[in-house]
């Protein structure tokens, strides 16, 4: 069992899954092209649903169930998931993949969260299959139970005080409490500085003083990027410099936004430069004039193509190098920097939720966890009883 990627004739594409006779495995075939069109899901989600469903099958193949007395033994995938590492799982096992498990008392190759992570691939899957008549409809009490709202925050639950009902997963491991993994701002000023050109500057900053993804920083197109005081005269009306982030799922070089609504978010001064210097490199390259993609090719491959993600993983790590640092940057950090810095600086979290483009709170809310300087200023503010009985010395 294996992910593979699909790509259709409008050029839209989903990732799926073949079986060992490189055929498609219809039941999660069905539910990951449901998630990319019929759920307006990107294709970076389906490519990670479809290795966690493979995941299941090649554990039910290798152990010699079928995937619905897969679902039955859910806890036991578990501890495979948790224990059995590529000598086990991966997709080529010498002889035949009989040995699921390394030992007993292994450590753990895969972390709570990705566990977590696989078990939801595989939960939607059942689901839809049940729906869709491919599966039997008793698989799903399996996977969820009836709960009651007592353990949900306040504010989710409903407003009249009465006690709610909803569904939970049956199988999940708890997940240690997340730890932002920001960018230091030494360390982005270091890798800034250490840039080669003036449209790695621009990238670098889009992603730490704007929070842009990557995906979204390569898919802008010119006509997203507003850098006048008043912009009224393009259709417009957001003020000052910023830039429009749209999803667009044709984008020919794989670049997709993450999230599914439009917004605008604001540049500073620094970035707005940026933008000015990039412009007289790009014009440069003659090649690049007829593209309307914002960021191209001008060093290498062909010139003035779209860039492609991989690059932006490739210029932050050789600028790291460059500026000398152990581990190097990775992009994702940048933005959680960005994430920390809106909030540190007094940003409310709905503010920050809106320039972050995240559809869930919660999924803002890991960033307003505060670090320890934070908590030595909050302790250092307090007045102190002399100061609040009036006693200057």
């Amino acid at each position: 069992m294996r992910a593979f990627p699909v790509r259709l004739p409008s050029g839209a594409g989903y990732w799926t899954v073949l079986d060992e006779d490189l055929a498609v495995v219809a039941v999660a075939d069905g539910f990951l092209r449901q998630m990319r069109f019929g759920r307006d899901g990107a294709e970076s989600t389906t490519k990670s649903y479809a290795n966690s469903i493979a995941l299941f099958l090649r554990w039910c193949a290798r152990t010699g169930r079928p995937w619905q007395a897969g679902i039955e033994q859910l806890g036991l995938f578990m501890t495979w998931l948790a224990h059995a590492g590529r000598d086990a799982s991966g997709i080529d096992v010498p002889g035949g993949g009989a040995v699921v498990l390394t030992g007993p008392g292994s450590p753990p190759v895969r972390s709570a969260r990705r566990i977590n992570g696989v078990l939801t691939a595989v939960r939607g899957m059942v689901v839809h299959a049940a729906a869709a008549g491919q599966a039997d409809g008793h698989l799903v009490p399996l996977l969820y139970e009836v709960a009651d709202d007592r353990d949900l925050p306040e504010a989710a639950r409903g407003e009249d005080d009465q006690m709610a009902w909803r569904m939970r997963a049956r199988h999940r491991l708890h997940e240690p409490e997340a730890v932002v993994d920001r960018a230091a701002d030494a360390d982005i000023v270091a890798v800034i500085g250490a840039c080669g050109s003036a449209r790695d500057r621009l990238i670098v900053l889009l992603m730490a003083r704007a929070g842009l993804r990557r995906g979204e920083v390569l898919g802008l197109r010119r006509s997203d990027v507003h850098l006048l005081a008043d912009s009224r005269a393009l259709g417009c009306e957001v003020a000052r410099a910023h830039v429009h982030v749209v999803r667009r799922d044709d984008n020919v070089n794989g670049a997709v936004a993450k999230s599914r609504g439009q917004r605008a978010v604001p540049l500073d001064f620094v970035t707005v430069h940026a933008f000015d210097s990039y412009a007289f490199e790009r014009m440069s390259v003659p090649r690049a004039s007829v593209s309307d993609f914002v960021f191209v090719n001008l060093f290498r491959g062909t010139a003035g193509a779209p860039m492609r993600p991989d690059a932006v993983n490739e210029l932050v790590a050789a600028a790291s190098r460059r500026a000398g640092l152990d581990p190097v940057l990775r992009p994702h950090q940048m933005r959680h920097a960005f994430a920390s810095n809106v909030l540190d600086a007094g940003g409310a979290i709905d503010e920050a939720q809106e320039l972050l483009g995240h559809a869930s709170l919660s999924s803002t809310q890991v960033y307003a966890h505060p670090d320890p300087a934070r908590l030595r200023a909050a302790v250092d503010a307090v007045p102190s009883p002399r100061e609040l009985a009036g006693m200057t010395s």
